[in-house]
């Protein structure tokens, strides 16, 4: 029997590399993407087909669609939209282009992926895809303005692409994760730095705190990353509702959307996230926009 296939894109550490691996144990045939070499021969190394992939380079994305839909025989079950990066900074701060390079590796790029890989399904009349979204897709926070609006562009467009395929065959869902233990911060803190002109802001005395925030829940040398076991051990078992997760619990949510026969149009995880949702529904307006400054 053949193998069902996913395409899974961000693998290189944290939610990408431990779906990749976690799917894999399942009898997934993976597909799983990475830019860097480095990172698609370690990739390699723990079994795992790899492919080049960077959302920002159209003709990477083209490249990319084009070896999955030949390595599958045009069959590929699964698309799991994971990879992208966090700019912090305030939005008065936030140069075009600096908001533009957002939303090509958050944003744009997901979606020339996606409709690159959308005809084959069409043409096999099933086909899952699953974006990974954010509590910041859902709830906006101060400092947060470009990672905010490029995963509320993501929510919309999910959730109309999810209108528009009633009835074809192809599910979507969208996984909403909140803070997970990963590289995302250490990356976000180096994206704040390069690309913000901090000393050149009107607002450079507020920046130092922020900064502080992020270097405390962010590891000065990233930890490898973790096969679901490994996220298990590492991530404890208390049965209190945790802050900060591991990335197996994406991983659990992954395995539901692509194996239910009913997946979920959207996949809350994390008490964080629980919580976000829960406010955006019962919550006035003024009482969701207090709840987010004391959180952030």
């Amino acid at each position: 029997m053949t193998a069902r296939s996913i395409l899974i894109t961000g693998c290189s550490s944290g939610i990408g590399y431990t779906c990749a691996i976690g799917m894999q144990q399942r009898g997934w045939r993976v597909i799983a993407t990475a830019r860097k070499p480095e990172d698609i021969e370690m990739l390699e190394a723990n079994g795992l087909e790899a492919v080049q992939l960077d959302y920002s380079d159209p003709a990477s994305i083209a490249a990319c669609a084009e070896k999955v839909l030949r390595l599958t025989d045009n069959k590929l079950g699964v698309l799991f939209n994971n990879g992208a990066f966090g700019q912090p900074g305030l939005v008065e701060d936030l140069t075009v282009d600096v908001l533009r390079n957002q939303f090509e590796a958050n944003f744009f790029g997901w979606h020339d992926l996606t409709v690159r890989l959308l005809p084959a399904m069409h043409e096999n009349g099933s086909g899952r895809i699953v974006q990974c979204s954010s509590v910041l897709g859902i709830m906006a926070a101060p400092y947060r303005g470009a990672y905010n609006a490029s995963k509320f562009a993501l929510e919309g467009l999910t959730d109309t692409l999810r209108l528009e395929l009633h009835g074809s065959g192809i599910r979507v869902s969208a996984i909403l994760p909140g803070p997970i233990r990963s590289r995302f911060t250490f990356h976000a803190l180096n994206a704040l730095r390069n690309n913000i002109d901090i000393t050149g802001s009107r607002n450079h005395a507020l920046y130092p705190k922020r900064i502080a925030e992020l270097e405390a829940i962010s590891d000065s040398k990233p930890a490898p990353p973790e096969s679901p076991d490994e996220a298990k051990r590492n991530s404890g078992n208390s049965i209190v509702p945790q802050y900060r997760l591991g990335p197996e619990a994406v991983l659990y949510c992954l395995i539901h959307a692509t194996e239910s026969a009913n997946p979920k149009p959207h996949y809350h995880v994390t008490y964080t996230t629980r919580m976000a949702a829960l406010a955006r529904r019962l919550l006035p307006d003024r009482w969701q926009e207090k709840l987010a400054l004391r959180s952030s």
